[in-house]
């Protein structure tokens, strides 16, 4: 496997983070497209059909690493960040939603690491993003991610996002933990992983925790995050309301006081 780009990283924020990347001179990275916020005098953006790894068999190639992207939930192009300047350079990509961004460095990670979908932000260039497809039909029809996740490989660094507040769990060979199918944000290949049932007909119906539960059994180290963006904007949507909106805190609700005095100036 070809040597990925070694890059230089710093993470800012607490809740709306950004990650800093400093290259040196011929150094890239690549970011998810529309991920940048900031790069220095020097940076040239290069936009590519694809994930943008080193090995690609022209147009043809392109066109399948553009196609597991769309499956994937993410944007057809990626966006290449490279330092043509004669000393070292940043760029910056920041978190779409509040949560945490985690630097993996696949070469410890055995190359690969299995990833919810839409979850890539930016990489060390070389990193290709590709298809996992779940072996299992009930993981696949109830997991949460469907059949399709993230399969990310290399040698280098690449940085995923999770929402809200993160957790690193290690594995031990057997031992079992079972999560809410929409806080997965990563595993790597040796987590075995699967769904289960929340158990009797009362506690799936009315336990509002769905019908299924994850399982995943190790050996293998894996990410959770505490505010899946799914349950984000299903609470969003529920504040919302038919009408639009409401005023919180107010026994009229959506009808503010100009409107119950029939005041529409």
């Amino acid at each position: 496997m070809a040597q990925m780009h070694e890059v230089d990283f710093e993470i800012h924020g607490d809740d709306m983070q950004f990650v800093e990347v400093e290259l040196d001179p011929n150094e890239a990275a690549v970011g998810e497209a529309g991920a940048m916020m900031y790069m220095d005098d020097g940076i040239e953006m290069e936009t590519l059909f694809g994930d943008g790894s080193e090995k690609k068999s022209g147009f043809l190639g392109s066109l399948l690493g553009a196609g597991k992207r769309l499956l994937t939930g993410e944007s057809l192009f990626t966006t290449v960040f490279l330092n043509r300047a004669s000393g070292k350079r940043k760029v910056a990509f920041a978190a779409p939603y509040p949560g945490r961004i985690i630097p993996v460095n696949l070469g410890k990670m055995g190359g690969e690491l299995i990833a919810q979908k839409d979850s890539f932000l930016a990489a060390a260039k070389g990193v290709s993003l590709g298809i996992a497809f779940q072996k299992k039909l009930g993981a696949g029809l109830f997991g949460g991610e469907g059949f399709i996740m993230q399969r990310l490989q290399g040698d280098g660094l690449a940085f995923i996002h999770a929402g809200g507040t993160l957790l690193e769990r290690t594995l031990a060979p057997g031992q079992v933990l079972r999560v809410d199918t929409g806080c997965i944000v990563a595993f790597q290949p040796s987590v075995d992983y699967d769904i289960q049932m929340v158990g009797g007909i009362k506690t799936a119906f009315f336990g509002g925790e769905g019908l299924f539960f994850a399982t995943l059994r190790g050996p293998g180290t894996v990410w959770l995050q505490s505010l899946p963006l799914s349950r984000l904007a299903g609470r969003i949507l529920a504040s919302a309301g038919p009408a639009g909106g409401r005023d919180e805190g107010s026994v009229l609700g959506g009808v503010g006081l100009g409107g119950l005095l029939g005041d529409n100036e």
